[in-house]
């Protein structure tokens, strides 16, 4: 792990430098269960390295676990890249966070605060809304 940070870092210098990391289009859909509910955000990289999304952590839920859709597969990953140049979706249908043994049900208006963590770059915090069970963002995700 710690070779291939170091390849990272060295493949990083030379295309543009450190991954550049921001998040937008982040909500919770109102969840019907009081113990778990599903994430969606874009995380954006504009920087020349790609990164990994290796945790995200929350005081409102027992545990925030990754989750990558391939067909009608679901499965918990460990990480999952965000790619130099790019992004990584989290979107219903698709890549998404489950918030598991919530401290409280979230309801429509409140906002949930997590953290990223990443495995090169500095964790990014973000208040993520909860929005209607049906709200659909018109950022197409």
């Amino acid at each position: 792990m710690v070779t291939g940070a170091l390849l990272l870092a060295g493949c990083g210098s030379d295309s543009g430098g450190r991954a550049e990391l921001s998040v937008r289009a982040a909500y919770i859909p109102q969840p019907v269960s009081d113990t778990m509910a599903a994430g969606f955000l874009t995380i954006v990289n504009k920087g020349g390295t790609k990164d990994e999304l290796t945790s995200v952590t929350t005081t409102a839920a027992g545990s925030v676990t990754l989750h990558e859709t391939v067909g009608s597969s679901m499965e918990q990953v460990s990480s999952l890249d965000v790619p130099a140049h790019g992004q990584l979706v989290f979107k219903s249908g698709g890549n998404h966070l489950m918030f598991e043994k919530l401290k409280s049900k979230p309801v429509r208006g409140e906002k949930l605060t997590v953290e990223l963590r990443f495995a090169t770059s500095d964790p990014l915090e973000v208040e993520i809304p909860v929005e209607s069970a049906t709200y659909v963002p018109t950022t197409g995700h």
